[in-house]
């Protein structure tokens, strides 16, 4: 199963030229089209292990507005990432001349043929089972030998040897995770043009209005066949079938519109939640720290009714104008003439007209229908509360007067809504035949014009009856858009970018003599871990200051207790330590570097705190997910074992004992019960296993008994590098 290697060496790319390769396999993927010039890697990189090259892949891939994502994946999985995937840098196992390691750019793949950018700049293709054959060796080859004994001992014939033994290795190493490489794309904050473009949605765009305008046309066509057939005064078997081959050529022309619909809403679905994603994750928490759970449940829902109404009344509306458009022609060659041809367009004018006032009453029972979901989820979260302490006569009385006001907005809605659709068809109908009248009476026009004029008269109402469906659900978007709208826009905020030197230094372990730096050492050595230097912090422009011209320093392995008066502040600099806030005025130093030099990124990957007990969660998730969450995903096996040392250090053994799931066990309030001072526990193990340089602890010990505490205030001590512990005198 060993891939042939001689090739391998005018394929894989030194560690020296990473820089080099990252930037010609984004513009070989169509990533980035601006020639840039990123600097060659460390020299340290490679002996600092496969994080360190990672965060410096993907702070040079930030240098080109691109993101670098690690990838991970299953034994059984890694030939379809080969054939799926790219542009990817894939890290072969092995070495190639000493402590290099075996870096290959993956362009692209297909069914049997990988396309590699070799270290010339030349696209060179070998086999899809070579590569990957070379990636997964390491993990086959101490099984092989069993494994072709085995088959030597059953007398599996020759031409299925490779086969069973491939089956077998898919049976042994299916679940074991690979470390791949390392995946190049685009940000999700790009222009949504772009990220439309290279979802491949804008061909199937152009295919539904291609192919919706052609079925329009037949059928009109066909409508025109038979007319010519009727007016001309006997019965033709030429024209019936002419009017039938065109109306039964519009039926396949129908399955592919519907066909390319749904891959359209398919692709500008991934983008639109990729996008919803990433700007959540780009919130800062001031802007949402004043919002309740029924908000949060509220963006939810709307963001599946931006892109329900989006995809389906988008599509409506867009399409009836094509009708409306063909209707126009149509009547402007019939009886009416130009004068009904122009009615028309100011009748589309009069619809939108109402469609506006729709748009208003429907923004005001919009409103107060989110009003009322914000309130039921709060009312239900705080049941308990309200159960104990308040009294049940005053229970409803709000309820009741939000109730009667919601239920006249309704009122007020259908009525509009009815309104629309009602003038905008019936309406026209009446305006339409109105326009024939004339000509009709006096006798200036043909029946072939007075047929035209019918006939555009009513594509013209089917038109119309798609737009008034498709804006209603269109002005459903632009109200939900209101809650949606600042999520889809903070993914377009611009991404911290540190310098590439920094990228290596900033590491996950605090920098030692030890250790190949891509900083000079006297950059380090001699300053503290964090110096604070009159910070100072208001909650509102000129409320009184939170903290005022606060200074700290702490260095390398200190171990600091702060502590004072509720509401003296406490929180509130830890908060500002840890990036989580922006001081009003001061200075604030991490190993020297400030935060707008690393970004708050890298800021908050060395300074983790737990926060107080009533801002930390529990993830409705498994226990492996909310322990380690703040470190890499999904996790590798020496990973857990940290963490179940961890757990057990912090007395919760018992705890994972009785989970019958273990790691497994889904936590959260149906998943399992965990007392305060579990989920406390449980707050510190997640802390310390992000191995920080700094871990703040606030008020994390309040809720432990003293057995309790003194096991936890232990291990935190043995395993926090420097500690800063908040509590009460």
């Amino acid at each position: 199963m060993a891939a042939r290697e001689p090739h391998w060496a005018s394929i894989a790319w030194p560690a020296a030229r990473l820089g080099e390769l990252i930037e010609n396999l984004a513009r070989r993927g169509r990533l980035v089209s601006h020639p840039a010039r990123l600097p060659a890697a460390p020299q340290g990189l490679v002996a600092a292990g496969d994080q360190a090259i990672g965060r410096w892949i993907d702070a040079a891939a930030g240098h080109l507005g691109l993101e670098a994502e690690a990838i991970d994946v299953l034994y059984a999985d890694l030939e379809q990432l080969i054939r799926s995937g790219g542009p990817l840098i894939l890290r072969l196992p092995g070495s190639l001349g000493g402590e290099q390691p075996r870096l290959v750019g993956l362009i692209r793949g297909n069914r049997s043929k990988a396309y590699i950018l070799s270290p010339t700049l030349k696209v060179r293709s070998i086999h899809i089972e070579t590569l990957r054959a070379a990636m997964c060796n390491p993990y086959e080859s101490p099984l092989e030998e069993g494994v072709d004994r085995l088959l030597q001992d059953a007398r599996v014939p020759e031409n299925r040897l490779l086969r069973s033994k491939r089956v077998i290795l898919q049976e042994q190493l299916g679940p074991v995770r690979i470390q791949s490489g390392w995946l190049l794309r685009l940000p999700a904050g790009v222009s949504l043009w772009v990220q439309l473009r290279q979802a491949g949605a804008v061909l199937p765009t152009i295919i539904l209005l291609a192919l919706y305008l052609l079925q329009q046309i037949l059928m009109v066509a066909s409508w025109i066949v038979l007319g010519r057939g009727a007016f001309l005064g006997h019965f033709d078997w030429g024209w019936i079938l002419a009017w039938a081959i065109l109306l039964l050529s519009t039926i396949p022309l129908q399955i592919l519109v519907n066909d390319a619909q749904s891959e359209l809403s398919m692709r500008t679905g991934v983008v639109f939640k990729q996008r919803l994603m990433e700007g959540t994750l780009k919130l800062e928490p001031e802007e949402i720290r004043h919002q309740g759970m029924g908000q949060f449940l509220g963006r939810v829902m709307e963001s599946e009714a931006v892109e329900m109404l989006g995809l389906s009344g988008g599509f409506m509306a867009l399409l009836s104008f094509i009708e409306i458009f063909l209707a126009v022609l149509i009547l402007n060659r019939g009886a009416g003439g130009g004068v009904q041809a122009a009615t028309l367009v100011v009748w589309v004018l009069i619809t939108l007209g109402l469609l506006w006032r729709y748009y208003q009453v429907s923004r005001e029972w919009t409103g107060a229908y989110r009003e009322m979901t914000n309130d039921l989820v709060e009312r239900m979260v705080g049941h308990r509360t309200r159960l104990a302490q308040e009294d049940p006569r005053n229970w409803h009385a709000e309820e009741d007067q939000a109730l009667d006001g919601y239920l006249k907005l309704s009122e007020n809605l259908d009525r509009a809504g009815v309104q629309l659709t009602a003038f905008t068809t019936r309406g026209w109908i009446a305006v339409g035949l109105a326009g024939m009248a004339v000509p009709f009476i006096s006798g200036m026009a043909t029946a072939q014009q007075l047929a035209i004029s019918l006939g555009g008269v009513l594509l013209a109402m089917q038109g119309l009856t798609k737009l008034a469906g498709g804006a209603q659900s269109l002005v459903g978007l632009l109200i939900a858009w209101g809650q949606v709208g600042p999520l889809f826009n903070a993914a377009s905020r611009p991404r911290e970018q540190i310098p590439l030197d920094l990228a290596f230094f900033t590491g996950p372990k605090p920098p030692s003599p030890q250790v190949p730096q891509a900083a000079p050492v006297d950059q380090v050595n001699g300053q503290p871990l964090l110096q604070a230097r009159e910070l100072t912090y208001r909650y509102r422009l000129l409320g009184r200051p939170a903290v005022q011209e606060a200074t700290l320093r702490i260095n390398q392995g200190d171990r600091v207790l702060l502590e004072g008066p509720s509401g003296g502040g406490k929180t509130t600099l830890a908060a500002l330590l840890t990036g989580l806030r922006i001081p009003e005025s001061g200075s604030l130093l991490l190993w020297g570097f400030d935060r707008q030099l690393l970004g708050s990124e890298e800021w908050r990957r060395h300074v983790v705190m737990a926060p107080q007990f009533q801002e930390n969660h529990v993830f409705s998730d498994t226990l492996a997910f909310n322990l380690l969450m703040g470190r890499r995903w999904p996790p590798r096996p020496e990973d857990l074992q940290e963490a179940e040392a961890i757990c057990r250090e912090l007395g919760l053994g018992e705890v994972m004992d009785r989970m019958p799931s273990g790691f497994q066990q889904i936590l959260g309030e149906s998943g399992w019960q965990l007392s305060h001072g579990e989920k406390s526990r449980l707050f510190i193990a997640r802390t310390l296993l992000q191995n920080a340089d700094l871990i703040i602890l606030d008020e994390s010990f309040a809720a432990l008994d003293p057995e309790n505490l003194y096991r936890s205030l232990r291990s935190v001590l043995e395993r926090a590098q420097t500690l800063l512990v908040i509590a009460h005198p």
